[in-house]
């Protein structure tokens, strides 16, 4: 099994505390909390994406880069990509970017997203909000795998032998379809022989194992291997203590914070009191050996592979946050890994880069590859492809062109360059 922590970046006021961060502090917990989880042995990391409040991941493409940055092992999630309101165009165009800066980290979690106030933001409506979504993962995938692309969508401008760049680093990218109370994410992701990620927060667990059910007959229905259907699952909180008396007493401010915003805000809670969240919800809170027995028995229902938990403290002290992942990793992820079975593929594989660029891409023509340089460099010129940029596949114009700028960037008697392009712009002899 595998673990991943998330933040869908909620800027609120502290549920315990009420103090409430600046916005440049909450995303300097948020990247913070992604090197946590990395150090202490998680496998993933999720960033939601929401555009109304109380929340501030409207761009989760810029929190994950910086991330990408802090970190070199653990897998960047988004949790979810809401594609309904997206173009899928600048989408791809964002997490293609993002999945070569990340090395190949990148797994996407897809979804319609929920909210009437972005809806409205983007003349998304509930009637064509879920065709939307359909339509945009459709382009999206079309284009990732794809060097040019002809299409003509409903929500968008047409596209006629459109290439859009930069050609990814992972060929294809997992992409995991969010699933929270209706049927339309299933079947996309069954279609496709996608993987599901339940949101399993809200309710208890009957809807949500359901539509897990849902989604392994329709993987069956389209023809797929069984042995291949996977599935994530989230929780609605997390806090793990020696004794689950402790865990009961650091964790009822938090509840007790939590109960006092939603009758605020006029919503009726699902689970009125602690002891029917820790019994009926989803939530991870007590001794190890109780949220051993409580993953299990959703398991038996899901049949889940992925797990995933909350990544901030969201209020308990940051020093209690801290030892419950620490008590997860060293007395519950331990026991997990050994009886639940990971998802069926590799999942440390990645690309490396050699690999990533011998992979087949269009050919830009010369004229557009002597346009490139000369616009960069009008110095140099440039007729066509040196030996050296012929002889290795090219990924982009850049690559295709970096033979010549090379040759001529490089003074084999002073071993200096004398190119009029800054010396870290230079492209090296050994092409992308």
């Amino acid at each position: 099994m595998k673990f991943l922590t998330i933040s869908l970046i909620v800027h609120a006021p502290d549920p315990t505390t009420g103090v409430q961060a600046s916005a440049n502090e909450r995303f300097r917990q948020v990247v913070d909390a992604a090197v946590l989880a990395e150090e202490l042995g998680f496998d993933g990391f999720g960033v939601g994406e929401r555009h109304e409040r109380p929340f501030i991941s409207s761009s989760p493409t810029v929190v994950l880069s910086h991330i990408a940055a802090k970190t070199s092992r653990i897998k960047l999630f988004t949790a979810v990509t809401t594609l309904s309101l997206l173009d899928p165009v600048r989408a791809y165009e964002d997490y293609a970017t993002l999945d070569h800066l990340s090395g190949g980290r990148l797994e996407l979690i897809i979804g319609k997203g929920n909210g009437s106030a972005q809806r409205e933001l983007f003349h998304v409506t509930p009637e064509d909000q879920w065709e939307r979504n359909a339509e945009a993962y459709e382009l999206f995938r079309q284009i990732w795998r794809q060097d040019k692309v002809t299409a003509t969508p409903k929500f968008r401008p047409a596209l006629t032998d459109a290439e859009v760049w930069p050609r990814p680093f992972q060929q294809p990218i997992r992409v995991w379809h969010g699933s929270a109370t209706s049927k339309e994410s299933v079947d996309l992701a069954a279609r496709y022989g996608d993987p599901l990620f339940s949101a399993n927060v809200t309710n208890p667990i009957e809807p949500y194992a359901e539509l897990v059910r849902y989604y392994r007959e329709r993987w069956a229905f389209h023809g797929h291997d069984p042995a291949k259907a996977a599935v994530g699952a989230g929780s609605a909180g997390f806090y793990a203590a020696a004794t689950s008396q402790e865990a009961l007493r650091a964790y009822a401010p938090v509840f007790a914070g939590h109960l006092a915003m939603h009758k605020r805000l006029g919503i009726e809670p699902v689970f009125p009191t602690l002891e029917d969240f820790v019994t009926r919800s989803s939530a991870l809170i007590g001794s190890p050996q109780q949220i051993l027995e409580k993953v299990k028995r959703y398991h038996e229902q899901f049949g889940h592979t992925v797990m995933h938990i909350q990544a901030e403290p969201s209020g308990l002290s940051a020093a209690e946050h801290r030892a419950s992942l620490e008590r997860f990793q060293a007395e519950i992820a331990p026991v997990l890994r050994r009886e639940i079975p990971d998802p069926p593929w590799d999942w440390d594989a990645r690309p490396d880069a050699e690999a990533a660029a011998a992979l087949p891409h269009a050919d830009p023509t010369a004229d557009a590859r002597a346009a490139f340089v000369a616009d960069a460099a009008p110095a140099i010129s440039v007729t066509g492809p040196s030996a050296d940029a012929s002889a290795a596949p090219a990924t982009d114009a850049t690559a295709a062109a970096a033979g010549t700028i090379a040759a001529s960037a490089a003074d084999p008697a002073a071993g200096q360059p004398s190119s009029p392009w800054p010396p870290h712009l230079v492209p090296s002899r050994q092409g992308a």
